[in-house]
């Protein structure tokens, strides 16, 4: 039989049965039982060809995956719209890297404290490990998502809105390591180096990507010295085995694959810290740059997606809603571009201090019509989001009210 013969199939196929090591599940399989035998015995010996007949029962498995905006360097956004929880799992976390993977080395797993420092001190990755630790759910946002929306348009990484993911974190809070090193009368910024390196377009020569924090943020207690997320060690390509987590600030600062910190007695001026990240408010001049550092309230509609066509009826509009800034107070909706507003409900507060929140709001659509369905978020320190993104010449901080256009049918 034209069934009967070895042929290449569904991938499907393969995982259905390479997942199962003491059981193949439930299998459907046309032919005789000497061949099932026959062929199941093929698929454990020679896993890239299978038997035609064979094929789940099940439905196939429908999820969402990441949307590839680069590969050299990679950039991966979050499918935010299809993935909610607290944690965001790995395979969705969202990357974007300035250079290529750094190489994994023995001196990956050294961590050099120095600079104007009472006693310089290498920690290894080990002897981290056994030290007190925090365990901290915290978002990282790129400070670029949602770049694609401003207006008028501005060059870089073209981010819709799922340059933002969120983990749960554990690590040394930083302060512990500067303590042991003691911090010198002069200590004014520390400076975070990574393990990873290129050249930029704009300058000559190769560089490291690092960055500075200013002596107060550092010493916050809950800026860690990570090696652990959601329980795991750090995935290579989110930052391992170490990454530096600045809860509150855009995920620049959260330097990936550590390999030193140095104390500084002046301002750091690296272009990682000087000609990126700065947010620039005129299109052909540097005069009134400011850095970019603590996130901005802002929230997204998850569903319904823009230009959805929905039924009459009851519909949920739900979401996320995040800030640099204490914790969401506050979710509005409009369903008429912002004319009307109404309260969201939103979840009580989380006992993670920086955790997003969620939020959801139920939608009567009783008219045929365009409706433009917006959210706006409120912080506890009484920053709302506008109307209108504040524009700047890199596209960072993108925070307008989230929009998303629909038609009833």
């Amino acid at each position: 039989m034209e069934e009967q013969r070895y042929t290449r199939q569904h991938p499907l196929v393969i995982s259905h049965f390479c997942k199962s090591s003491h059981s193949f599940g439930e299998i459907f399989f046309l032919g005789s039982a000497s061949e099932a035998i026959h062929a199941l015995s093929s698929f454990v010996r020679y896993p890239h060809i299978y038997w035609f007949g064979v094929v789940p029962l099940h439905s196939p498995v429908i999820k969402p995956y990441p949307i590839t905006r680069g590969l050299v360097s990679e950039i991966q956004e979050h499918p935010i719209h299809f993935v909610s929880g607290a944690i965001t799992p790995e395979f969705y976390f969202y990357l974007r890297n300035h250079f290529p993977y750094p190489r994994i080395s023995e001196q990956s797993f050294v961590l050099c404290v120095g600079g104007e420092v009472q006693r310089p001190r290498t920690f290894q990755y080990e002897e981290l490990l056994r030290m007190p630790f925090k365990e901290l759910t915290v978002p990282l946002e790129c400070a670029g998502n949602n770049r694609g929306l401003f207006r008028p348009r501005v060059f870089g990484e073209q981010w819709g809105s799922g340059a933002i993911s969120q983990g749960l974190w554990r690590g040394v809070p930083l302060r512990d390591l500067l303590r042991l090193t003691g911090l010198q009368a002069s200590a004014k910024e520390i400076v975070f180096e990574g393990h990873d390196s290129g050249r930029r377009p704009d300058l000559e020569g190769e560089f490291v990507f690092a960055r500075s924090l200013p002596l107060e943020k550092a010493m916050h207690p809950d800026t860690l010295i990570a090696y652990a997320l959601n329980g795991e060690p750090i995935p290579y390509k989110n930052g391992y085995p170490l990454r530096l987590i600045v809860p509150q600030w855009y995920a620049m600062a959260s330097v990936k694959w550590l390999r030193s910190i140095t104390v500084i007695r002046t301002h750091f001026s690296g272009p990682f810290q000087d000609i990126d990240y700065m947010y620039y408010p005129e299109k052909d001049s540097d005069t009134g740059k400011t850095p970019v550092t603590t996130i901005q309230v802002n929230s997204i509609i998850q569903q319904p997606l823009n230009r959805s066509v929905l039924d009459k009826g009851m519909h949920q509009i739900y979401g996320l809603a995040w800030t640099g800034t204490g914790c969401i107070s506050n979710v509005e909706i409009s369903t008429d571009a912002g004319e009307n507003w109404r309260p969201a409900v939103v979840q009580p507060m989380s006992q993670n201090a920086y955790s997003w929140t969620f939020w959801n709001y139920t939608w009567i659509a009783d008219q045929k019509g365009e409706y433009t369905i917006m959210s706006r978020a409120t912080d506890s320190f009484g920053s709302v989001q506008p109307a209108a993104a504040k524009w700047n010449r890199k596209g960072y901080g993108y925070n307008a009210c989230s929009v998303v256009h629909v038609k009833v049918e």
